[in-house]
This record gives structure tokens, sequence and C-alpha cells, in this order.
């Protein structure tokens, strides 16, 4: 198959759907994000040291979303970057930083529940809020340096110096890819064995002790849930089309266009949608750190729902009804 075929990519559709899904992140990962970093320092001395992880993965939100104004503006002017080489490297960091950050923070959540359910015993008393802080130094210190040789590829093509690619220009395609699967491999899928890990014999464990309270059962359950709900829509997708798109870019350099380059890239395009969701999603772990905090959303709801019901009816609202 040559390369003519390959003309039937829509390319269009990226200028289209992305900018709108970085609106949409935008202002619902602001909104959700600074209200569950409030509550959360709000309720900070009554929460375990697992809470520092937390705050942690709200900072990687907010860093992150306060670059999505500047690509709004460059799928908007059909992938037009005018803010420069060096500040397009530092968005594109940033993502991954948020995106990597995350992951490894659910994953530091997920195995101190898993300590603190199955072997309470043996890290009571051992793991302080130093440890946690020291942590979560580390983590940020191993995505930063995993995520440190992206800097290096470049960001624009060969034949357009106004692209921002988020990975890089075809001549240097084949090194991105095997970097992208070694990335994939220690970035995500390493950690995700270990979640699943976690939480499997989590909830194996919870299962077979009949002293266990019922809310902790719940609450494990709620957790898993989340966390699924995080990697089945927003880091699994991102992952697998990501790669595949490389890859059809390998094979576009050698003169070969797959039938199948269609649809990858636009499940591409959705997929880079979907991994920005978890800016949005990741504040539903401030609801699971701390019940009050979902008992206080129920009530502001409550509250808001009896105050238009108790509204009075105006003379001009009898005349309209």
């Amino acid at each position: 198959m040559n390369n003519t075929s390959c003309s039937r990519i829509n390319f269009g559709f990226k200028g289209r759907f992305v900018p709108a899904v970085y609106i949409l992140v935008f202002i619902v990962g602001l909104l959700a994000n600074g209200w569950g970093l409030k509550s959360l320092l709000h309720n900070w001395k009554k929460l375990g040291n697992v809470n520092v992880f937390v705050l942690n993965l709200g900072l990687a939100d907010i860093l992150y979303l306060l670059t999505l104004p500047f690509l709004m503006v460059y799928y908007s002017m059909k992938s037009k970057w005018i803010f420069g080489d060096a500040f397009c490297k530092i968005t594109r960091f940033c993502f991954n930083l948020n995106l990597y950050g995350s992951i490894g923070f659910l994953t530091c959540i997920s195995v101190y529940r898993y300590l603190a359910i199955v072997h309470p015993m043996r890290v009571k008393g051992r793991i302080t809020l130093t440890h946690s802080v020291g942590i979560s130094v580390m983590v940020w210190l191993l995505v930063s340096v995993q995520n440190l040789p992206d800097m290096f590829f470049t960001k624009k093509s060969v034949n357009n110096t106004e692209k921002c690619y988020d990975t890089t220009d075809i001549l240097y395609v084949e090194d991105y890819l095997k970097y992208s699967l070694g990335w994939t491999l220690t970035g995500f899928f390493i950690p995700f064995l270990i979640i699943l890990g976690c939480y499997g014999h989590v909830i194996v464990f919870l299962c077979h002790t009949h002293t266990t309270d019922k809310v902790l059962k719940q609450r494990s359950l709620k957790f898993l849930c989340i966390l699924i709900l995080l990697f089945s829509v927003c880091y699994i997708p991102h992952h697998v089309f990501k790669n595949l798109s490389l890859w059809s870019r390998v094979l576009l350099k050698q003169n070969i266009c797959p039938g199948w380059s269609n649809g990858v890239f636009i499940a591409r395009q959705i997929s880079r949608g979907l991994v920005c969701l978890n800016s949005a999603l990741n504040p539903l772990v401030y609801l699971h750190a701390k019940e009050n905090i979902s008992a206080q959303l129920r009530r502001l709801l409550q509250r808001a729902r009896q105050a238009v019901m108790r509204e009075p009816i105006t003379p001009t609202q009898v005349s309209l009804m």
C-alpha cells in the first residue's frame, strides 16, 4: 500500500475534538481539584499519612491544568505553536509529569492501604509523616528522570517549525517508539500490576475476614472501582494507541501505510482527550480519602435542593403559570 492511501486520514478531527475536551477538563479540573485540596487541607490533622500522596496528586493535576490554555490555542489554530520551542517542551514535560506522577502516587496510596489493612500490626508506628514526604520526593524525582529523555527529542517538524509534537518528528520516530515502549513498561505497566496485586490481596483478605468492619470493605471496593475507572478510561487507551500510532508512523516512514492508520489516528486523538480526564477524575480520590468530604458534598446538594423548594413564588411567577 502506498502513501497516497494515507491521505484518507482524518487530520481535521484533532482540531475539533481535542480543544473541546481541553476546555471541559480545564474548567472541571480546576474547580474539582481546588475544592478537593481545600477540603483535604482543612481536615489535614484528622487524616492519615496517605494523604501526603493525595496532596501531591492534586498538585500534579494543578500543574498540568495550568498548561491547558496554551494547548487550546495550539489546536484551535490548526496545530500552530506560537509560544516558542522551550515552552513547548515544558508543556509536554508537565503533561508527562502529571500522568506518571499520578500513576506513581496512586501506586503509593494502594501500597499504604494494603499494608494498613493486611499487615496493620507490622506497620503500626513504623510509617510516619516523614516517610510519606520522603517517598513523595522520590516519586517526583523518579518520574522526572524517567521523563527527561523526552526533552531531548525534537518537538518540531523538519518541514514545519510551528509544530509542537507530543512525541517527535517522523525522522526520529523509531528511536522514540523504543523509548515509549520502555516508558510504558516502567511508568505504567509495572505500577498497574502492583496496584492490582495490592488491591486483589486486600479484597481476598477482607472477604475471608469475617470480623472486618463492613464499612472498610465498602471503602476498599469503592477505591478499587475508582482505580479501575481511571485506568480503563484514562491510562490504558492512552498507552495502547500512543504506541500503535508511533508504529504506524514507523511504517509510513518505510513507505507502508496500513489500512488501520486512520482508525488508530482517530482513536489516538480520543485517547489523548481521555487521558486528560485523569486531572478531573483524580479528585474522586479526595472524596474517598475522607468519608466526611463526600458527606459534606451530599449536605451541600441537599441544602441547595431545600433552598430551591423553599423559594417564595413571586407575583410575576404566578402570572407565568
